[in-house]
């Protein structure tokens, strides 16, 4: 990603969203977001990519072993999901009392 302007995501992270490209695919399972990568233009997805660390005995994990952690996906891949209309939705930035709110398209709700 360019390092001269910030990108602006419409993605937050404890958004709900549904995964539309890549192996983990479904459009119809909503997932919560734990994190947003914006330098990188990825997210971190509840319960998608998940891939296997091999972790070495430290303080916190005295035992060590395999770990499975989710891995981050292209921002691109992921869409908003609208509770309202049960549906993927594309969003709408609007002034409202002065403040930028999201609003989604297909039911025209704000997204908190």
């Amino acid at each position: 990603m360019s390092t001269r302007f910030k990108p602006k995501f419409n993605i937050k992270k404890g958004d709900t969203v549904v995964v539309i490209a890549g192996d983990d695919k479904d459009l119809k399972k909503p997932r919560k977001v734990l994190e947003v990568i914006v330098e990188k233009g990825r997210v971190i997805v509840e319960g998608v990519a998940i891939a296997t660390k091999h972790t070495k005995p430290s303080a916190q994990n005295t035992k060590g072993g395999i770990v499975k952690v989710e891995a981050s996906i292209n921002i691109s891949n992921v869409m908003l999901w609208d509770a309202k209309a049960g549906a993927p939705t594309k969003i709408k930035r609007n002034r409202v009392e002065g403040k930028l709110v999201r609003i989604a398209k297909k039911s025209g709700e704000v997204i908190k």
